[in-house]
């Protein structure tokens, strides 16, 4: 049940932001949607708001080169549909300023709101570069929403599950090194929040920087840092779509010499689902770490689902 003076109508143009407001209690207040917001499984009745300007069925090589292309002559990736936008007549718009690869920005969506004679809507960006970062936010969208208490309580309850994490190793000595793959053709190497995911599941990120983006690196970066685990979340790929793209990867020479590899620790994980969205589900991401970094030890029931052995 909404609050009184909460917004009666929003619009959620990032996926983890939808997570955010349906974890919130506001899913029924939900009007319109970016194309990629498909959780809970409800939202994909509402009308999609925003379209990529290249096919995602391209292969991730291509998808990067025509990416880079749009983002160094400052233009956007997606579309909005500005009309249809206006049509909702929302009281609350939620999108990020993080990546232009990942949603529409804010400043899109103020353009597109900029000529309406409607109510005024009120934009809220998320910018989601660490997990402090994305706490802050959701407290942010709750405030939004009128309803603190519920952020507060939502955030509890997620860094509560990574502490419980850390209590539960506290016996384990092994602390695995790592290294977390963005995007695999060309390689990124995972920045932002992944660093403190794989140190609050007990491993150690040997590429990848808190609170920086992601960045590339070359395959001989990846051989020299040669790590005990390979974790490979191409971002919006799920597992299907992730597994299409390591041929590239796998026919490197030298693939078969790394460390990861040798002993069978290459993992394949749902970035779609979990790592690369800034919402609540990344404690659930923190419990899928656990259980490839320490398979003898821990098992949360995401086998198959979060994640693969290669």
């Amino acid at each position: 049940m909404s609050a009184p003076d909460a917004p009666a109508r929003i619009v959620s143009l990032l996926p983890a932001a939808t997570e955010i407001v349906a974890e919130l209690g506001f899913g029924d207040s939900l009007v319109g949607r970016s194309h990629e917001c498909d959780h809970p499984p409800q939202v994909a009745d509402l009308p999609a708001l925003t379209r990529p300007k290249l096919d995602p069925a391209l292969p991730g090589g291509e998808i990067a080169r025509r990416i880079r292309d749009l983002v160094e002559q400052t233009l956007s990736v997606f579309l909005v549909d500005a009309e249809e936008l206006r049509a909702l007549r929302p009281d609350l718009v939620v999108t990020q300023t993080q990546c232009a690869a990942c949603a529409v920005s804010e400043a899109q969506v103020a353009e597109a709101l900029a000529d309406w004679a409607g109510p005024q809507t009120r934009i809220v960006a998320l910018k989601p570069v660490g997990l402090t970062e994305v706490w802050q936010d959701l407290q942010r969208v709750a405030e939004a929403l009128d309803v603190p208490e519920r952020g507060a309580v939502l955030i509890a309850e997620l860094t509560g599950r990574l502490k419980a994490l850390g209590t539960r190793l506290e016996g384990t000595d092994e602390r695995p090194s790592a290294v977390s793959i963005e995007w695999i053709d060309p390689l990124m190497a995972g920045g932002n929040w992944m660093p403190e995911l794989i140190a609050a599941a007990g491993g150690r990120e040997l590429l990848g920087r808190r609170g920086a983006p992601s960045h590339w690196i070359t395959f001989e970066e990846l051989t020299a840092a040669d790590p005990e685990v390979l974790l490979l979340h191409p971002c919006g790929f799920t597992i299907e779509r992730a597994l299409d793209e390591l041929p590239p990867l796998i026919a490197q020479p030298g693939w078969g010499e790394l460390r990861a590899v040798r002993a069978g620790r290459v993992y394949i994980l749902d970035g779609h689902r979990y790592f690369n969205r800034p919402g609540p589900r990344l404690a659930e991401s923190a419990e899928i770490l656990v259980e490839v970094l320490h398979p003898r030890a821990f098992s949360f029931g995401h086998e198959g689902t979060g994640w693969v052995r290669l």
